[in-house]
């Protein structure tokens, strides 16, 4: 080669600027995404006993704790016995939980992905959302078993359910997203990630009922966007009044983690190969 022959060098990398995502980049890697989920899903149930069982036996088992400690305490239910009223709850709070756990530890879990390898680290922690979608169809099967058994009918409002579980994936995604970034930043929040989880999970109305809540706290609850999606996930499943104001606010709120997981996320990739 001659010595004054220029050699063009290429350097892939993702978009300069916070917010510059390339929809058709991550488009092109859809199958790459397919393959993480299922990766994850294999690893997940992959030389254990009961399998995918165990996305049903976490919230049953759950449901079964809450309902001897609290099934007599807890009342005004509209209606609903105790144990369909957490259940219902349960399922789309495990969703969530499930999806922001995974995603927050996606990045550091995919080390070597991350450091060889050049795609759009987006679709590490979106992954997660697979694994998640999964685990909910299947714990759904129970619940409407259980409606069955109580003698609860399936309404209408049925056909909202889906716009709630993608409110719910979106506002857990997003919540993820931040945390992955931070996972990887600052190594300790892998021990705050769980006592997080588990402190909202009773900020939330997952065991109780949003009556039971003093008027003068509403307020601040209306600010936990799972507040307003789990209450949304009752009403669309089990026929109840929507509370729209509380679900539009949870959106909004929602959305918002969604868009800034994603800013903070597109601020801090560049970064993550040297991080990990």
């Amino acid at each position: 080669m001659d010595r004054n022959e220029e050699v063009a060098v290429v350097q892939i990398g993702p978009r300069r600027g916070w917010f510059r995502v390339d929809w058709r980049e991550l488009w092109s890697y859809r199958e790459m995404l397919y393959f993480l989920a299922w990766r994850d899903i294999k690893v997940r149930y992959k030389q254990t006993v009961l399998g995918a069982s165990w996305a049903i036996l976490q919230p049953v088992l759950t449901t079964l704790v809450f309902t001897i400690f609290l099934g007599r305490v807890v009342k005004d239910l509209d209606g609903l016995s105790y144990p369909v009223f957490v259940f219902s709850g349960l399922l789309p709070w495990t969703f969530f939980s499930g999806v922001v756990t995974g995603a927050a530890g996606s990045l550091i879990g995919n080390e070597r992905l991350v450091t060889k390898v050049y795609f759009p680290r987006l679709i590490i922690p979106s992954a997660s959302v697979g694994v998640g979608l999964l685990d909910l169809g299947i714990a759904l099967v129970v619940l409407a078993g259980m409606m069955v058994y109580y003698g609860l009918g399936v309404s209408v409002t049925v056909v909202l359910l889906p716009g709630v579980v993608g409110l719910t994936a979106v506002t857990a995604l997003g919540v993820g997203l931040w945390l992955s970034a931070l996972n990887v930043e600052y190594r300790d929040f892998k021990y705050v990630i769980g006592f997080l989880v588990q402190l909202w999970m009773f900020a939330t109305p997952v065991v109780y009922p949003l009556k039971l809540v003093p008027e003068s706290y509403r307020g601040w609850l209306s600010l936990n966007p799972m507040a307003g999606l789990i209450e949304g996930f009752r009403s669309a499943l089990l026929g109840r009044a929507m509370d729209w104001g509380l679900l539009g606010t949870s959106a909004l709120i929602g959305v918002g983690l969604f868009v800034t997981g994603v800013v903070y996320f597109r601020k801090m990739e560049h970064r993550f190969a040297d991080l990990i």
